[in-house]
């Protein structure tokens, strides 16, 4: 494919072949497969460094391969090693970063292809574990803050407040750090545990609120004027009374999260707007502005090198390989994961 990379035929990967609990030693297993080749706007990632989102277990859980084996993983750093014919970014040997698209194979494996429109080159301060931390949240909670609430970076004129929920986890920690970094509002997350209050304070978050008390009573302590934003990584279907009493009137919630009914009629009176953001949505859908997650990654490397963002990358269970896996899908199932969990190697 190259003269620079000696690419072989088959490749490591890690893979499941049916919905099995995470404790099981067939939930998650070694496999051997062929090396893919990229198509026309494809490059071809050697992948050095992964990390692992709710996402990987909820598709491992609910999408029942039917025993072909299935690559999970939406998270990682790597080298181009081959491009396809039509690609106009990168170059062989450039590192990279990229969250992937949910209709295409993970990133669980040595090598992965993907569009390059969705790809950008990993911040150069970062090594590829701290950089793998970083695509699928950052692409969220830009896209959350900027696209979907209708904030403008540098505005330094839009005051106001803006509550991120469960502000410790993975997207919540970056939303913190770009709202407190790119915008002049006051930034409210939640967390309960002494650990995860520290993280979201390092993160960027002015104040904290439990999210295990009632959330109405501490916002009034804290933003008395009220809160004019919301982004909802968690538990937006139990917290949207609170969302309604303590969002000023005109006021907006951007919600992540999975539940099964959501009574919006609670916003009505204050016209309060709800949005859904879905990473994947662009990817998905092939849209015309897909280049907009290039463009998006960019500029969060750019703000990581100049020391603005930091990674968010917490700890790193070894190489990847089916065992270690399973150990990050346990974390990320226990719902109290501080920042990101990272692979390295294989």
């Amino acid at each position: 494919m190259n003269d620079t990379y000696d690419i072989p035929a088959t490749m490591p990967a890690v893979a499941y072949r049916t919905s099995l609990p995470v404790d099981d030693a067939e939930s998650l297993v070694d496999v051997t497969l062929p090396t893919p080749k990229p198509g026309p706007r494809d490059v071809l990632v050697r992948v050095e460094a992964i990390a692992v989102n709710p996402v990987d277990y909820k598709i491992r859980q609910n999408v029942d391969p039917g025993g072909e084996p299935k690559v999970l993983g939406w998270d990682a750093a790597g080298t181009v090693v081959a491009v396809g014919g039509e690609v106009e970014f990168f170059s062989v040997g450039d590192e990279v970063y990229y969250a992937g698209a949910l209709d295409r194979p993970g990133a669980n494996s040595r090598y992965h292809v993907v569009d390059e429109r969705i790809v950008a080159r990993k911040p150069a301060t970062l090594s590829f574990t701290e950089a793998a931390a970083l695509p699928l949240t950052a692409l969220t909670a830009w896209e959350g803050l900027f696209e979907r609430l209708g904030l403008r970076t540098g505005a330094l004129e839009q005051t106001g407040a803006l509550l991120v929920t469960a502000a410790a986890g993975g997207v919540g920690s970056i939303t913190a750090q770009l709202a407190r970094a790119l915008t002049s509002l006051t930034v409210i997350g939640t967390a309960s545990r002494p650990e995860s209050v520290d993280f979201a304070r390092r993160m960027g978050v002015h104040h904290v609120v439990d999210h295990h008390r009632p959330l109405a009573a501490q916002l009034g302590e804290v933003a008395p004027g009220g809160i004019d934003f919301v982004f909802s990584t968690t538990g937006t279907d139990h917290n949207l009374t609170a969302y309604a009493e303590t969002l000023t009137p005109f006021g907006r919630i951007v919600a992540i999260d999975d539940f099964d009914s959501l009574p919006l009629g609670v916003l009505k009176a204050k016209s309060i707007s709800f949005h859904w953001e879905f990473m994947y949505t662009r990817s998905m859908f092939r849209t015309a502005d897909q280049s907009m997650q290039h463009h998006i990654l960019t500029q969060v490397a750019r703000l990581v090198d100049a020391g603005i963002l930091t990674t968010t990358a917490t700890r790193d269970l070894g190489p990847v390989n089916a065992a270690n896996l399973r150990a990050a899908h346990r974390v990320q199932e226990s719902g109290s994961a501080i920042g990101k969990t990272t692979l390295t190697g294989f």
